[in-house]
């Protein structure tokens, strides 16, 4: 039976001018290149709309001039390194955009016209300039991420969480392009930790279909689920881990921790994340 191979043709690297900016672009690099796709740099810049609240309506004082004045400076600084990042960047086919207010807006906008998001680790862990960005990308446009860490490669060995639930299917089926040109795919469940009723046979016949020959890996046993599924992919070597994200509220794993908490802040594979 013939499959349909399925591709990218944009790779979203969203830019803050800092110094993790050359690494969002090696990272989109090695994805653009697996399928001929373009890279969207996007520099995305501090909002200036985002003081009007603060300043009040219709005054503007000494103190909120400079503040915007500072705010300007700041944000032509960035891009200068934004684009200096970008002319490093070998890649051929790129493209460099510069946000304008209202930035949130923009960057929505270019996150739905792409086929996957590039953060770094420190974004992914809520730390710098684009920290608000990745959880407006991964949680409220929903959109699919990729958290580029050490080790990515578009041919490498991937581990698929699997609880069958519609945050893991959503990030199985957004990844397909990546697991059709994988060496290795690993479906890793751990059927004791959830209240779902779900068969990783039944996946792993929904990958066969589609050129993806997929092993089964069960975890036994009792405890977090997130480490233990991370543990589960070192240990066979995956270079890329894909996950649903933020199965509970947002907010409930921030207070008490969860699987997504635990992929975001324990050092392993780069993570294909959907929502």
């Amino acid at each position: 039976m013939s499959t349909t191979t399925i591709t990218w043709a944009r790779i979203m690297a969203p830019l803050s001018g800092g110094k993790g900016d050359p690494n969002v672009l090696t990272a989109a690099s090695v994805l653009a290149e697996a399928f001929a796709a373009e890279i969207a740099a996007v520099y995305v810049p501090a909002d200036v709309a985002d003081l009007m609240p603060w300043m009040g309506e219709g005054f503007m004082g000494g103190v909120q001039i400079a503040a915007v004045e500072s705010l300007k400076e700041a944000t032509a600084e960035g891009r200068a390194g934004a684009e200096a990042a970008f002319a490093g960047c070998a890649y051929a086919r790129k493209a460099f955009i510069g946000l304008d207010s209202p930035v949130w807006l923009a960057l929505s906008m270019h996150a739905r016209l792409s086929d996957v998001v590039v953060f770094d680790g420190a974004a992914a862990r809520g730390r710098g300039p684009l920290g608000e960005a990745f959880q407006q990308v991964v949680a409220a446009e929903q959109r699919p991420v990729l958290v580029a860490r050490p080790g990515l490669e578009a041919g490498g060995v991937v581990a698929v969480a699997w609880d069958g639930g519609k945050e893991a299917s959503r990030a199985m089926r957004t990844s397909l392009p990546l697991l059709q040109k994988a060496s290795k795919v690993a479906i890793l469940s751990c059927r004791s930790t959830s209240s779902r009723e779900f068969d990783p046979k039944a996946l792993q016949d929904f990958l066969g279909a589609r050129g993806v020959q997929a092993e089964i890996n069960s975890l036994e046993g009792s405890g977090d689920v997130g480490p233990r599924l991370l543990e589960a992919a070192r240990g066979i070597g995956a270079t890329l881990f894909v996950a649903g994200a933020y199965g509970h509220p947002r907010l409930q794993e921030f207070i008490f921790g969860g699987a997504t908490k635990a992929f975001l802040t324990t050092d392993g594979p780069s993570l294909f994340l959907s929502h």
